[in-house]
């Protein structure tokens, strides 16, 4: 293909990304209460039977700005399986039969890991939600913004998403030959402090529930990438 042709490619592959974000987001919109109400489980469930967890804004305009926000991430959530496949596209034509052989299965552990670690933050956020309220004392009561409470539990749930690609990293290095499973193994014991550090400080919650959820997962990660480059070394 020529320049133009591959710009022209581009482009097309770009306009169905565009519009398969629109209509998602379009449907996030419409389906805001109950992305919404999934939200705010974790937080009802820190609270006592019976008891409202309504969030409060302070502001005329928060709720609008609020909606259109998680609308926006509702829609790149619900569309990235076109983006994907769009990409996959567009560079499949660039890759050898060997590359593609392993790209389909690093594409769907990527987004599988992805998921997976953010429901682990998701079951996670009320024990987190439950820490921060007691270390601050009997005598404070919760009055959480939305904007504020949502930020938080989505940069909690991308992080540990984020995180949880450290297997397809470790993997794709072995096939590079860049790192050994021997090198993983004589690298242990400090990668197991390295991880666990990462782990307190990537936490935005800053609470030893979420940094667990996340230092024990990535332990056990490495150590599966070492039997899985064994394997594959095989």
């Amino acid at each position: 293909m020529t320049l133009s042709e591959h710009l022209g490619e581009l482009r097309r592959r770009l306009v169905v990304c565009v519009v398969a974000f629109v209509v998602a987001a379009v449907v996030a919109y419409v389906f805001y209460p109950h992305i919404l109400l999934a939200f705010e489980r974790p937080y009802c469930a820190t609270l006592p039977r019976g008891s409202s967890c309504a969030l409060y804004v302070t502001g005329p305009l928060e709720a609008f700005g609020i909606r259109l926000n998680v609308t926006a991430y509702g829609g790149l959530v619900l569309a990235s399986p076109v983006l994907l496949f769009q990409l996959w596209r567009f560079v499949t034509p660039g890759l050898r039969a060997n590359e593609k052989r392993y790209a389909v299965p690093f594409t769907v552990a990527t987004v599988a890991l992805f998921c997976f670690g953010a429901f682990v933050a998701w079951l996670t956020f009320p024990h987190a939600l439950g820490f921060l309220h007691a270390v601050g004392g009997p005598g404070i009561k919760d009055i959480f913004s939305p904007s504020k409470y949502l930020t938080l539990i989505m940069a909690l749930m991308a992080i540990f998403g984020l995180t949880f690609e450290f297997p397809v990293v470790l993997i794709a290095l072995e096939l590079a030959g860049v790192l050994t499973p021997a090198r993983l193994r004589k690298w242990r014991r400090p990668a197991i402090v390295i991880m666990v550090l990462v782990a307190a400080v990537v936490t935005p919650s800053s609470d030893p529930f979420s940094m667990l959820a996340l230092a024990v997962p990535m332990l056990v990660f490495y150590e599966v990438s070492i039997v899985i480059g064994k394997l594959l070394g095989k």
